[in-house]
């Protein structure tokens, strides 16, 4: 790959620019600018910049509408909903968190749901910002269908992503984001772009045979991890993120990656949790405890740990992208 670096905030007015030049609110692509950049930071490309071209096509067809204003309800004492309007994600979730957040000491724990709503990108950023504001936060999210129930081979589940995370001692924050697919269908995406094959074992084809295709997996389906359980665990999360939201189930949705078609209109759901209403003080200890018992082992680390260590490089020497991309990008914000 012919690669050029670039800083952060060099890399996020970029990616603002490309969005209000297709008609987004500044406002909006500012937010949209600094998650993608974020993630880009973060050494998660897959949720990073190379979504930028289908969210700016995406906002010009009006499949999300990047003016949108999301609508905010406190429906219960410890219950929020946001409707993301068409939006994109990032903007409604946003309100939906720091509305929880000041409920939250009263409560001891909070609900949110959020509704026809767009990719949520990495979604351990949204429950990192909760946790860095002293909450316990557990995310979910559905996407368009890309995953088969165990034993088909028709795409019923998006790769729905489980999100955790929790503050520490240090001031920093245990985050753990995986997908139920064996990898996020954006790095199946970044494979057919750079023309490389996938390992077998990560998806099936139209057919349900295995395939190390690109362009065949992105046709046929993504594996879920751990098989039968993962799939299982991908069925719990359509059930919290789309229909507790009264969203579209994954095979609803329209895709994330084309100008065509009906919007996505998915959701996720969160849950907040002050730890001192169930642990009293004795929380940080605890978890203290925990963790010291794991990095005490030669060769353990922690969940997120390498995404730590990319984004204190990132913040100092930039990101190295695609020059293809880069130019593709530059040319979109003329």
């Amino acid at each position: 790959m012919s690669g050029e670096r670039i800083s952060l905030h060099e890399l996020s007015q970029l990616c603002a620019r490309v969005l209000v030049r297709a008609g987004a609110d500044s406002h909006v692509a500012e937010t949209v600018a600094q998650a993608l950049t974020a993630a880009e930071a973060d050494g998660l490309g897959s949720h990073g910049i190379s979504r930028l071209p289908h969210y700016a096509a995406q906002v010009r067809s009006g499949k999300v509408d990047g003016r949108a204003i999301p609508r905010i309800e406190h429906t219960a004492r410890a219950a929020v909903r946001v409707d993301a309007c068409g939006g994109f994600a990032f903007t409604a979730i946003r309100i939906g968190l720091q509305a929880a957040l000041e409920l939250l000491p009263d409560t001891g724990i909070v609900g949110v749901s959020v509704s026809n709503s767009h990719h949520a990108g990495a979604a351990g950023h949204h429950v990192e910002f909760a946790a860095k504001r002293g909450a316990l936060a557990l995310g979910f999210s559905n996407s368009p269908a890309g995953m088969a129930p165990w034993g088909g081979h028709q795409g019923v589940f998006g790769t729905n992503p489980i999100a955790f995370a929790c503050s520490r001692n240090d001031g920093s924050a245990l985050v753990i984001d995986l997908s139920l697919s064996k990898v996020a269908r954006g790095k199946v995406m970044q494979a057919q772009r750079l023309g490389e094959s996938i390992p077998e074992g990560w998806a099936i084809d139209a057919q349900g045979a295995p395939t190390t295709d690109p362009g065949a997996a992105l046709a046929g389906n993504m594996l879920p991890i751990g098989e039968a359980k993962g799939a299982a665990l991908a069925l719990m999360v359509e059930i919290l993120s789309a229909a507790l939201t009264g969203s579209n189930l994954a095979f609803e949705a329209g895709s994330f990656f084309t100008a065509d078609g009906p919007a996505p209109r998915i959701g996720q759901f969160f849950i907040l949790i002050h730890a001192a209403a169930f642990a009293g003080d004795a929380f940080d200890e605890r978890l203290t405890t925990l963790l010291d018992a794991i990095l005490a082992q030669p060769g353990c680390r922690l969940p997120g740990d390498r995404r730590v260590a990319s984004r204190a490089r990132s913040a100092c020497d930039g990101v190295l992208l695609d020059a293809a991309l880069l130019a593709e990008l530059r040319e979109l914000a003329r």
